[in-house]
């Protein structure tokens, strides 16, 4: 049995998982504000060319069914899509001129 949290094809990856695997958009959205700017730049440079290869990854899988290792590799690869941003465009963790502004979902989108 395997101690690592994500596919071994994705072992770069694996450093970053016990932080940014997240099951839900409330725990990113929550995450990526309390994070500094070297954590997301480095989240986001090691996981964004990653992106298409780990979408692949998980496309061999029903979605309801994702073994675990998959639904946290697409956990993560829902948080380097969040960061995204941060890093793009914003150039700091919040939003820019966006107040305090919140996303609170009444559910969550699957898995």
């Amino acid at each position: 049995m395997s101690d690592t949290l994500l596919p071994e094809a994705f072992a770069e990856l694996e450093p970053f998982a016990a932080t940014w695997c997240l099951a839900t958009e409330r725990e990113r959205y929550e995450r990526r504000p309390a994070s500094d700017m070297s954590e997301l730049q480095a989240l986001y440079g090691v996981g964004f060319p990653c992106i298409g290869e780990a979408l692949a990854y998980c496309d061999k899988f029903p979605l309801d069914a994702l073994p675990d290792q998959a639904r946290r590799l697409l956990e993560l690869v829902h948080s380097i899509t969040m960061v995204s941003m941060c890093v793009e465009i914003w150039h700091q963790p919040r939003v820019v001129d966006g107040a305090d502004a919140e996303i609170h979902r009444v559910a969550e989108p699957l898995p």
